[in-house]
């Protein structure tokens, strides 16, 4: 026979809830996915694929336009050049794909759209000269920036699914994207930057 001592220990208790920690309390609600959202890294990079080759689409569209409006000789031969590039990109893209046994699509890339609309809002903000080739300079760097940054995480992204070949390509692509920085950079500090500068200088006497 069990006294009240023993049905009390023998009793199971109720699990105790969890308090929530502080972390989660501070992140707050997630953001809900989409119906269509990746759930693996592999899914994720071949988003991000679509992402950059959309990209790279349109900048083929925006670098003539850029070109039309510079003045400086450099600065027309540095956009024409990376356009020969960049559909060169736009092939080794294709052939990412092809590696991986995807179909080459593009989805639209918001952050690319905004910088090209950002770069024409300089052109129309600007007279035609050092100005606008200073200001063509520092719409150019922020598209090569933000392209740095993407084939960076693509080719990590590749090397950690073990895709190899698809990181050399994107490598190569990322080792010409700092090229092209580097060449704005130089054109921008040894002469267009100065040239606006002086231009400025003169309207201001």
């Amino acid at each position: 026979m069990k006294t009240a001592d023993t049905a009390k220990t023998g009793a199971k208790k109720a699990p105790a809830k969890k308090a929530p920690t502080k972390q989660a309390q501070s992140r707050g609600k997630a953001v809900p996915a989409k119906s269509n959202a990746a759930e693996g890294l592999r899914e994720l990079f071949v988003d991000s694929l679509k992402d950059i080759y959309w990209a790279e689409k349109a900048l083929t569209k925006a670098l003539p336009k850029m070109a039309k409006n510079a003045s400086s000789e450099n600065l027309i031969t540095a956009i024409n050049d990376h356009l020969a590039v960049t559909q060169e990109q736009v092939a080794r893209l294709e052939q990412v794909f092809e590696i991986l046994g995807v179909k080459a699509s593009a989805k639209k890339c918001e952050a690319m759209e905004g910088l090209i609309k950002e770069g024409e809002s300089i052109m129309e903000e600007t007279e035609l000269g050092p100005v606008r080739d200073a200001g063509i300079i520092a719409g150019s760097q922020k598209i090569e920036h933000y392209e740095i940054a993407s084939y960076g995480t693509l080719a990590a992204f590749a090397l950690t699914l073990n895709e190899e070949e698809a990181a050399k390509l994107l490598q190569q692509t990322l080792e010409e994207e700092k090229q092209a920085d580097t060449i704005l950079t130089e054109a921008a500090y040894n002469t267009i930057n100065f040239d606006a500068s002086e231009e400025e200088e003169s309207q201001e006497q």
